[in-house]
């Protein structure tokens, strides 16, 4: 088959490799009809996550039709259509069992490592690094799904590819991010990254009564995207972030925050970023968490801040008394994607929400390496993009 493959820092090919196969009573294979490009694929192409390896099959987001079922797996049959999530879970842990899938302590073959890094291992991640289990992503014709009699829903033939695709990470992963901000009726939600998680944060804020939503970036067609799902907009390298909220919430400061950028921040020109930057250039640090830090000055004492927003190993100069003397809360996390599956699909039936409205690219697999260029660098207006590897 043909799939998307990772050869190094800001090279990706497309590859002919061997066809996936079923390895486990408990797994499946699917063929991809829809797949997409994810703002955290993005830090791969980056270079910035560790333990990658030449010839990791990328990809996370992930839909398409049941080709074959392990013997174990009663809930999928052949050419049922579905719905990946990009975490696997084996819904029968301890954590699994409390609806914390995204902490699965089955599903990392790796966990070691992982242990090594951050003293316990999350959920395994398709195409997401040997630290995360090494798992084959669906940038790809094919897709082995283990567990797969836990983490993927069907979708009625009636929903396109492109509203049900997201179910796979960005609109649960912005929808928790909402809900980890606590958010009330009538609170003002400022929200950093108008990026795909981003966009589905501030739709998500909105479902939960916010009283005002500030979106925070510098693209211009992601400002407008914003903008439309109904945000006021910062430009960022127009002015000056804190002091904007200030000036916009009367010197409160937003009541809820939400990190939507993480782990490569921009911050164009501040003291802090061009430290950050340096520092990540030498390797003498991992992630530049400008934004991270602008959350924490910004928010109002006792506010919320939430982190969809993807780090990967330690942040520097983080002003954590100004954290704690504000009272501010965190609530951070990888998605807990199967969670999420019913409750959402339900809204995209009902619609009160059509996820494609993010779409702006749809091309065929062998396009995906210039799309990951345009993504990185953000040129021709790229905010998502859809492959489909049936051409």
């Amino acid at each position: 088959m043909r799939a998307l493959c990772w050869h190094g820092k800001k090279d990706v090919r497309v590859d002919t490799v061997p066809d996936p196969k079923i390895e486990h009573p408990r797994d499946a294979v699917i063929q991809i009809t829809a797949c997409a490009i994810c703002g955290s694929d993005v830090h791969l192409y980056d270079g910035v996550v560790p333990t990658m390896e030449r010839g990791d099959i990328l990809g996370h987001e992930n839909m398409g039709v049941v080709m074959e079922v392990g013997s174990e797996v009663t809930n999928l049959r052949v050419g049922d259509r579905v719905v990946v999530p990009f975490n696997i879970s084996c819904g029968q842990c301890w954590f699994c069992q409390k609806g914390l899938f995204s902490l699965c302590d089955r599903t990392n073959p790796n966990a070691e490592v992982a242990i090594k890094a951050m003293g316990h291992s999350p959920a395994g991640l398709f195409g997401y690094s040997h630290m995360m289990g090494g798992y084959s992503g669906g940038q790809a014709e094919y897709l082995r799904v283990p567990m797969a009699d836990v983490g993927p829903i069907k979708v009625p033939d009636s929903m396109t590819d492109e509203q049900a695709l997201f179910l796979s990470d960005i609109f649960p992963t912005g929808y928790m991010a909402a809900e980890n901000a606590g958010i009330e009726d009538g609170d003002t939600v400022a929200i950093w990254g108008c990026g795909p998680v981003g966009q589905f944060a501030i739709r998500s804020a909105k479902l939960m009564g916010a009283g005002r939503i500030i979106a925070i970036d510098e693209v211009p067609e992601r400002l407008a995207m914003a903008e439309a799902g109904g945000a006021e907009t910062i430009n960022f390298s127009d002015v000056d972030v804190y002091d904007e909220l200030m000036v916009r919430t009367g010197g409160r400061g937003p009541d809820r925050c939400i990190d939507a950028v993480g782990c490569e921040a921009a911050g164009h020109g501040s003291a802090d970023a061009i430290y950050d930057k340096a520092k990540t250039m030498v390797g003498l640090a991992t992630d530049r968490p400008h934004v991270l830090r602008e959350a924490i000055y910004s928010c109002r004492k006792g506010g919320t801040i939430s982190v969809p927003g993807v780090y990967v190993g330690m942040v520097d100069k983080l002003p954590f008394g100004a954290a704690m003397n504000k009272g501010l809360t965190f609530r951070m996390g990888q998605t807990h994607t199967q969670a999420y599956l019913k409750p959402l699909l339900e809204l995209i039936e009902a619609g009160r929400i059509d996820p494609g409205f993010v779409v702006t690219h749809i091309a065929g697999l062998e396009d995906a390496p210039d799309l990951y260029k345009k993504f990185s660098e953000r040129e021709d207006g790229v905010i998502k993009v859809v492959l489909r590897p049936g051409g």
